[in-house]
């Protein structure tokens, strides 16, 4: 295995930074993970496991060892009369993977069409967008214990999965090395218009008469509207999860601001969202110097060129402060921040 030095990341990270790690492994193969380990070079230093960037902010030069994920291919395992069982490596890009089963007609990935990002992080977030969520879909993955040098097998449950979170973002971070995802695709798909904007956009029409090429194509053009493009824009998509607050604090909040939007989590908490809470404050469309955010959607925080990852860390600690000032409701990053 070939350890790169002071390998420049600005390709992997889609804030465009200009950081640069100071040890980098490009893992093609699992058999690149075993020569890491056999050689020792996974217990050297501090690991980083990395992608393409989609959804990360570097505060500051890398130092430790990088590890690129870069594990190509997909193959259909197994199947039955209704379901296709495929799996994809994990350096797979996602928005190619749904357009793969899309246009196979193998339903389950349709509403997460367009979300940036490789396959391997996908369980890392449980990515999800427009009702549907990577834990509907995933059977079980594979991975590369770092620790152990051993391949081992995760179910669904065994992942944690929670919002926007699994447990290699929480109590197995940079511990397991993702290779392969199982997912179960539908021959028949289900249809899914639970997210409002979407049934919208098919209005006047049956269920019966939409298809998954048709809701792929409609988040398209939802996410275009609203989203930046991100070959003029550099950014992370959305930067802040949405909130959930407990019942009697949506009912108090709702004592003074009567407009806010909710929709309900469970018995016990409403999810209220972060780009509502941003836009009252003033944010939306607002900059500070190379800093700002974007004007179409509250969620998104834009480097126009020049900033540094510290710049725009601050800048988000300045919206959390204020949208604590005003609503008394802590906002969590979905970025992650190294």
């Amino acid at each position: 295995m070939i350890i790169h030095k002071d390998f420049s990341l600005n390709p992997y990270n889609t804030f465009g930074l200009d950081i640069v790690a100071n040890r980098l492994a490009i893992i093609s193969t699992v058999d690149d993970l075993h020569a890491l380990y056999d050689n020792g070079e996974l217990n050297k230093s501090k690991i980083l496991i990395l992608s393409k960037g989609s959804n990360i902010l570097f505060r500051g030069h890398v130092t430790g060892l990088v590890l690129l994920n870069e594990i190509q291919g997909k193959e259909v395992i197994d199947e039955d009369e209704e379901n296709i069982f495929l799996k994809v490596s994990a350096g797979e890009s996602w928005t190619d993977l749904v357009d793969f089963t899309v246009k196979n007609g193998w339903g389950g990935l349709e509403n997460m069409t367009d979300i940036p990002g490789m396959v391997g992080a996908a369980p890392i977030q449980n990515i999800g967008a427009y009702g549907a969520e990577l834990k509907d879909v995933m059977v079980n993955l594979e991975a590369f214990d770092l620790l152990t040098g051993k391949i081992v097998e995760f179910t669904n449950s065994d992942c944690n999965f929670g919002y926007r979170s699994s447990i290699f973002k929480t109590t197995h971070k940079n511990r397991y090395f993702i290779t392969n995802v199982i997912i179960k695709l539908s021959k028949e798909p289900k249809i899914n218009l639970s997210y409002k904007p979407l049934a919208e956009g098919f209005a006047g029409k049956l269920v019966n008469e939409v298809t998954i090429k048709d809701v792929s194509r409609k988040i398209s053009e939802i996410r275009n509207s609203k989203l930046p493009d991100p070959d003029k824009f550099n950014n992370a998509g959305s930067f802040f999860k949405n909130p959930l607050v407990n019942n009697n604090k949506l009912k108090n909040l709702k004592l003074v601001y009567s407009s806010i939007p909710s929709y309900p989590a469970d018995n016990k908490y409403h999810k209220v969202p972060a780009a509502w809470l941003i836009e009252q404050c003033g944010w939306k469309g607002k900059r500070i110097g190379n800093v700002g955010v974007y004007e179409k959607q509250a969620l998104v925080l834009i480097n126009y060129g020049n900033a540094t990852g510290k710049e725009i860390l601050e800048f988000a600690n300045s919206i959390q402060q204020s949208v604590y000032k005003k609503f008394g409701v802590s906002l969590e990053f979905e970025v992650n921040v190294v």
